[in-house]
């Protein structure tokens, strides 16, 4: 593995795969191998002026499962340590991750800029729901980064992109759309959930905030919904006297007068956390944080067997007569192969891949005729899901929109598992030729 995608430990340079199996648990006092699941709502404290010292952050500590759990924060310790950051939040969904991380940067009358290749969900959040609590959505398209700069003004709060795009396959030139807000201030938040730790580590290339869907690949087997943010090292020190971003600076009249900058604490999961997680409650439960342990001991061995399924699975449908199209930055002809090499590790480029038929009948026949692959909106399972997003994830879209974002009538996804390469082949190719 690159040196690059290894965390050093002390004086030691620990690989990802054993970081993942035993970063951010030390065995409590029954010595359990596995984590333990804290199933609780609420916790006891030792006196009164326990309680208010926990409440005043005097000492840092188990309150209410809303706001922190014992099995909960090893997860985020052990996510943020794959991810290369300080700090994490969990939280119930891989939306609702990246609802809070953009209204933990923006409020009413500020503007955010999105790539247009964004997942179906995002783009509704982006274009329709933020608009509804004032925050507009300025779109680039992700392959020229340099439209950004005709977007940006004073009430640009976050560029929001994802390092792998669902479902166009696009790879982002990360380091090129930093360089911008680095430029500007402004923070980026990076949707890392397709590429996963494992393959792509955005903090390298000077991104500010990650969010994922725990739910997809970190889990591995659609267990549990589930997301996270995580916040890059030193990131105080973009936010602290940043004016575009008074809300870290100022007293929290909600939190005792609380300046978040000033905490020595990681101040965007600190303001989610107390700010948001509390008042919106859109928490994880302890039992779906532990099920996302339990996939993250096994995700990089899990991704590099993905990504060469899809490898294989893309190379067969680039041959075949009636694909037009195959979208797969691992194939040395897509757009995409240089910026894969740059931002991805050992050439593996996740399990997620989509081609493109002729029109939207032909593509409802080949999806509907394969027997092997599922029929599900969801990516990231060990057992292979075909998708038509036209009529699905992105029904919501116009014409005119799903062709900005990539998804013309006639692609489909494919998340490849775990199966055998050469079954999943066979099944396609039946599938196309029915």
């Amino acid at each position: 593995m690159k040196l690059k995608f290894r965390i050093t430990q002390g004086n030691y340079i620990m690989d990802l795969q054993t970081l993942a199996l035993h970063a951010g648990y030390k065995k409590d006092s029954q010595g359990t191998m596995a984590v333990p699941i804290y199933q609780t709502t609420a916790y006891e404290f030792r006196d009164m002026e326990h309680a208010a010292d926990l409440f005043a952050l005097k000492e840092l500590g188990n309150i209410y499962t809303r706001l922190n759990n014992p099995t909960t924060d090893i997860f985020e310790k052990r996510f943020t340590t794959l991810e290369g950051g300080e700090a994490a939040l969990a939280t119930a969904s891989g939306m609702s991750a990246i609802f809070f991380a953009i209204v933990n940067a923006a409020e009413a009358g500020d503007n955010i800029i999105c790539a247009q290749q964004l997942y179906g969900g995002s783009l509704t959040l982006s274009g329709h729901t933020l608009k509804r609590f004032g925050i507009e959505a300025r779109f680039f398209n992700v392959h020229n980064p340099k439209e950004i700069e005709n977007l940006v003004d004073e009430k640009t709060k976050a560029i929001f992109f994802e390092s792998l795009t669902n479902p166009s396959i696009d790879v982002a030139d990360i380091e090129a759309i930093t360089k911008i807000a680095n430029k500007h201030n402004i923070l980026t938040i990076v949707d890392n959930t397709v590429a996963t730790p494992i393959l792509c580590r955005p903090f390298e290339f000077r991104a500010d905030i990650t969010v994922h869907s725990a739910s997809k690949y970190t889990t591995g087997q659609g267990l549990a919904i589930g997301g996270i943010i995580v916040e890059r090292k030193n990131l105080i020190e973009k936010l602290k006297g940043n004016p575009r971003y008074d809300h870290f600076n100022t007293p929290d009249a909600s939190y005792h007068g609380l300046v978040y900058t000033d905490t020595g604490l990681p101040p965007f999961t600190l303001r989610g956390r107390l700010s948001l997680l509390r008042d919106l409650g859109a928490v994880v439960s302890p039992f779906n944080s532990w099920l996302f342990i339990q996939g993250m001991e096994t995700l990089s061995l899990r991704m590099k067997e993905h990504s060469k399924n899809a490898l294989m699975l893309a190379e067969f449908l680039e041959s075949h007569p009636k694909v037009k199209k195959v979208n797969y930055p691992g194939l040395k002809s897509n757009k995409n192969f240089k910026n894969a090499q740059k931002y991805f590790t050992d050439d593996l480029c996740s399990g997620l891949l989509s081609f493109e038929v002729k029109n939207l009948e032909e593509a409802q026949k080949i999806v509907n005729a394969t027997k092997l692959y599922s029929l599900v909106v969801n990516i990231g399972d060990s057992k292979s899901i075909i998708t038509h997003p036209a009529s699905t994830t992105h029904q919501q879209l116009s014409h005119e929109e799903l062709v900005a974002c990539g998804v013309p009538e006639g692609l489909i996804r494919i998340s490849c598992g775990l199966e055998s390469a050469k079954d999943l082949i066979e099944d396609l190719k039946q599938a196309l030729e029915a």
